[in-house]
């Protein structure tokens, strides 16, 4: 709890009785590798806080799974425009290890936002990163050769080719596994 509440006061004044109230609202949920968060389809009813552990958020193409952005600790994570809109989401939410997790309701993020103007604060902060960062993201991507979001990749991540399988980092960069071994012997 204690790395969720820093992630938190970073972006906001945390009081003694505000952080009463995430600790009654967030609980704590321990998954196994594989376990999936959010299915396709459903609402993203929770945002969830990585204390320990891997997940990525992916969606379906002809068929065929593919990654849409990994996540590890002391990140937070949902399918963020089914979370904000309350609609179904197309992407799916899995466990890539077995994670400890926190997690709050939609419900109960709403009433910490209307009872304690400073998570309301922090709120606004947490859309404002997730949307600056998509933005800047996915009008930069599409300009990048592989290799050059292989190397974004491994700066943002740099162990995760150690915790994940390669197919989903090759998913994630659009290429075959094949491509994606030639351009990790290129080192």
């Amino acid at each position: 709890m204690q790395n969720l509440l820093q992630s938190i006061s970073t972006r906001a004044y945390v009081s003694v009785p505000h952080k009463e109230a995430i600790q009654s609202y967030f609980e704590v949920v321990e998954t196994q590798k594989g376990d999936k968060i959010l299915l396709e389809n459903s609402r993203a009813s929770h945002l969830w806080f990585i204390e320990k552990g891997a997940l990525h958020t992916y969606y379906h193409h002809n068929g065929k799974p593919i990654t849409s952005w990994f996540y590890t600790e002391n990140q937070f994570v949902t399918a963020w425009y089914s979370f904000y809109a309350q609609k179904p989401s197309f992407e799916e939410v899995e466990c890539l290890e077995a994670c400890v997790l926190y997690r709050i309701s939609y419900s109960n993020y709403q009433k910490l936002i209307a009872d304690f103007p400073a998570f309301g604060n922090f709120a606004r902060l947490l859309a404002e990163e997730m949307l600056a960062f998509l933005d800047e993201f996915s009008k930069g991507w599409s300009f990048l050769s592989a290799k050059e979001k292989y190397q974004l990749l491994k700066q943002s991540f740099p162990q995760l080719e150690l915790r994940v399988k390669l197919g989903l980092i090759a998913s994630f960069l659009g290429v075959t596994q094949e491509t994606l071994s030639r351009i990790r012997a290129q080192k």
